[in-house]
């Protein structure tokens, strides 16, 4: 492994940026290889029953009389060797606090962060870091010691109910800010997975679905972030999907877990399952998977008993099952969760500092996408103002599934479901932060209403008789369920429009999981994307709405004009998979006989996902990649760019506004001749106050530049010229620059 993980890099010309990488890995390399010889001196002393015992975890809802410790309501439990100090693992959920579905632990309440994509509007690693390390902190205070945080899926398609767990469509930005706050999580002495391994890019038939790619594609696009986020994260363990990938199961895929993961990567943690991802016992040990987790919601305890008897007879090599614990022990050593015994008794956590550190991720990531007219700010001299929708009342909407955070101030609004693939585990909840609220505190003089939209004629007599509307528009997802369509739903869209016919003055602030249409767009002056803004979320809107906060958040994915713009227009599946639940409906008896079989999902876009799709296929989304407005103004001047063994340009960041403010500027990529679109090569966030001018220089990550080879196998880098566009977004092409990079050869 570890010969694996220093293999020189092919060909003659090495890299500067990627050299110096290396360099700096391997003081961490040391600490790996003495992390793996304690572990494996550690499995030198186990029995055969205590090694077995090690790869398999319990799921506690279903797992009571099951363990002689203490079983907390949560995702997993691991027992430890306590004759040779093997610690017991906890683990939960997830990426936007410690998660509490469904309230199963009673009267147990974390702080929520803004949704992933928020963080990922951020464009800050800063940002995902702090939340990684307060979520991380909560988690050791109630004795959890390793987190299923980490979700760095791309967003290939607007409508996946799950878009909002993840990091956005681009595997630089994705990998940078899941590496960030992997770190973040671990800096409290505990583990964070980097999740789901890989191409788990839809919900419908998740559990079933055979995600098509072609390997250099995969590796340039949805691998690339996982390696990424792996080299600055350092996670200790890895989560494999539940859907195949080029027909093999994921959790038992030996291409992604042996030869990516472990081989070409030299990772040297441990890959568990995802909950319900196992299908083999030999298949899966021998292809890379270290651990099953959840065992309870599988078909079988396939790495209990059938281990042991695999191992007997010689189907899986003893060598392979100690792997399998060493890689279990190492991860821990090295994230320090081995030596550092969570609490007994849970200390007084910080939930009012720890508010504060969601309250700021919200802000940063809150896209201001329209403002004409400069209707935002909203003005002091505003005294009527209508509140329309949304529950604004009340709270915030938030996104569903196993990553659901019972937030401190309780649920204002829990609604159960009564069908659909989430209704075990997910209910409809808001955050108990209301933007009314909000906003009146911020705005004594004036007088602001609120309807809930349900009356249309009452709403829009609020709305005429205002000096300004705004209107809350929500559309919840969930994970185990795909939205059928880009629609706002339950009418709002009309709501919108009839608002915005009555007030010219009108601002729609959407809280969704993902992409919308707006078919009123041209008649809404100001348009403002908040995404599931976390437990403080109706505060940091008030504030971006006020001016108190100055937005600065950029889109980290494509908002297409019309749901056929997309590579593909709905979920793959979904008609299919509505008809089997109608007919097992209608036929209850028989429910079971009308499973979803597996089916594929051909990704026709390969490496070209999200904002590169557009721009190959010529098409203008209705709003970009990297886009977002704020409340100042910037220039970029005096560009230089420089070429050879690296990319990189230097240029000032100039704040020509009013008002101190952040600004994200981008550098996008394409090799001259090529039919490649442009790719993000590098970006940076930066605040300046009026006037004020910073020379910036950024180097363009390598992979970004180079194309996979798999004869190689390894990057590559042609030699010869490249533009270079430094932009505000990834359609923006007023400043381009041409330079000269050698040819070069990288490692997979």
């Amino acid at each position: 492994m570890t010969k694996v993980f220093h293999a020189a890099l092919l060909g003659a010309t090495v890299i500067a940026g990627l050299a110096a990488a290396t360099q700096a890995r391997e003081p961490q390399t040391a600490v790996r290889n003495e992390a793996r010889a304690r572990a494996d001196s550690i499995v030198a002393q186990m029995t055969l029953e205590e090694k077995i015992a090690l790869v398999h975890g319990l799921f506690p809802p279903f797992a009571k009389g099951k363990t002689a410790n203490d079983l907390i309501p949560s995702a997993g439990h691991i027992d430890g060797i306590p004759r040779l100090g093997v610690p017991i693992v906890r683990e939960s959920d997830a990426s936007l606090g410690v998660a509490n579905q469904v309230e199963q632990r009673k009267g147990d309440v974390a702080t929520a962060l803004p949704s992933s994509l928020a963080t990922a509007a951020s464009f800050d690693p800063e940002i995902a870091r702090a939340g990684g390390a307060m979520i991380g902190s909560e988690a050791r205070a109630k004795r959890f010691n390793v987190l299923l945080a980490g979700g760095v899926n791309l967003t290939r398609d607007p409508w996946n109910g799950r878009n909002f767990e993840y990091l956005g469509e681009d595997p630089l930005l994705a990998g940078t800010l899941g590496g960030a706050h992997i770190a973040g999580v671990q800096s409290n002495r505990i583990v964070s997975t980097v999740k789901h391994f890989a191409l788990n890019a839809q919900e419908t038939g998740r559990m079933v679905a055979d995600a098509r790619i072609d390997e250099a594609s995969l590796r340039m696009s949805d691998l690339l972030a996982f390696q990424i986020a792996i080299e600055k994260g350092n996670p200790g363990s890895v989560m494999c999907a539940y859907n195949k990938v080029q027909g093999d199961w994921a959790c038992e895929n030996a291409r992604l877990l042996n030869d990516v993961l472990k081989r070409d990567w030299g990772y040297p943690g441990w890959v568990m399952s995802d909950w319900g991802g196992v299908h083999s016992t030999a298949k899966a040990a021998n292809a890379g998977l270290d651990q099953q987790s959840g065992q309870e919601l599988d078909k079988a305890l396939y790495f209990s008993a059938p281990l042991k008897a695999a191992v007997e007879k010689g189907e899986v090599p003893m060598a392979r099952l100690d792997d399998m614990v060493a890689r279990y022990l190492t991860g821990l050593i090295e994230t320090g969760a081995y030596d550092a015994p969570v609490p007994t008794h849970a200390p007084t956590i910080p939930y009012a500092k720890n508010a504060d550190a969601a309250q700021r991720a919200a802000e940063a990531g809150i896209v201001l996408l329209k403002n004409d007219g400069a209707l935002l700010p909203i003005a002091r001299t505003a005294k009527r103002i209508a509140v329309i929708g949304g529950a604004a009342d009340l709270g915030v909407l938030s996104g569903g599934g196993s990553s659901q955070v019972r937030s401190v101030g309780g649920a204002p609004v829990e609604i159960a479901l009564s069908t659909g693939a989430a209704s075990s585990f997910a209910r409809i909840t808001y955050h108990a932060s209301s933007p009314l609220a909000a906003l009146r505190k911020a705005m004594p003089q004036a007088k602001i209403t609120y309807v809930d939209g349900r009356n249309l004629n009452e709403t829009v007599d609020a709305a005429r008789n205002a000096d300004m509307a705004i209107v809350f528009a929500t559309q919840w997802t969930t994970e185990a369920q795909d939205v059928p369509d880009l629609r706002l739903p339950d009418h709002q869209d009309a709501l919108i429009a009839a608002v915005a016919a009555a007030q010219p003055r009108t601002v729609a602030v959407l809280e969704t999981g993902g992409p919308v249409l707006m078919p009123w767009l041209a008649a809404v002056p100001a348009v403002v994307q908040a995404w599931y803004p976390g437990q403080r979320g109706g505060e940091a809107i008030a504030n971006i709405l006020t001016g108190r906060v100055n937005p600065s958040g950029r889109l980290p994915i494509t908002f297409p004009a019309s749901a056929a713009q997309a590579p593909r227009p709905a979920p793959v599946g979904l008609d299919t998979l509505t008809s089997l639940e109608a007919q097992a409906a209608a036929n209850p008896a028989n429910a079971s006989g009308y499973d979803l079989k597996s089916f594929p999902i051909d990704y026709v876009e390969g490496a070209d996902v999200g904002y590169r799709w557009y721009e190959k296929k010529r098409q203008r989304p209705l709003f970009a990649f990297g886009h977002g407005l704020g409340y100042s103004s910037f220039a970029y001047r005096n560009p230089v760019v420089t070429g050879g063994k690296s990319l990189g340009i230097s240029f000032d960041v100039v704040n020509t506004g009013q008002r101190e403010g952040a600004d994200v500027p981008q550098v996008y990529v394409a090799r001259e001749g090529s039919a490649a679109p442009m790719r993000l090569a590098a970006f940076t966030r930066v605040t300046l106050k009026p006037g004020e001018v910073r020379r910036i220089t950024l180097t363009a990550e390598p992979r970004i530049v180079a194309d996979y080879d798999t004869k190689l196998p390894g990057w590559r880098i042609a030699g010869g010229t490249y533009r270079v566009a430094l932009a505000r977004d990834a359609t923006d092409r007023a400043i381009v620059r041409t330079l000269t990079l050698d040819p070069a050869t990288m490692k997979p």
